[in-house]
């Protein structure tokens, strides 16, 4: 996907929310993020892949890639109404926010 000439409609999207867990909640927050992950894709299928990771700080970064920017911005606001991620967000002390990058070259390629 190279095409700079791409309608932003239909770009990916590549969302990160950065967030602290409450001191205790990790192994709670990673095994409840399989059943949270796929409530999510089964209310939000434009969701094609999401990754969690933890930085050096021991703060965590959660990586979710969209099919589009309207995709990501529509589940961004609604997740909460998804039982399972409202119960994972518990896990959440501080947000340090939510952000949406366009992808504007990818390797492999996105289907």
């Amino acid at each position: 996907m190279t095409d700079p000439e791409q309608s932003r409609d239909t770009v990916p999207v590549i969302e990160l929310a950065r967030f602290h867990v409450a001191e205790g909640s990790e192994e709670r927050l990673l095994a409840e993020r399989p059943s949270m992950v796929e409530a999510l894709r089964q209310r939000f299928p434009g969701c094609v892949a999401a990754y969690l990771t933890r930085e050096d700080d021991g703060g965590w970064l959660d990586v979710l890639v969209w099919r589009t920017r309207a995709e990501a911005e529509t589940a961004a606001r609604d997740a909460a109404s998804v039982p399972e991620c409202a119960a994972w967000f518990r896990h959440i002390t501080e947000s340090g926010g939510l952000r949406h990058t366009e992808i504007r070259s990818a390797w492999p390629a996105l289907a």
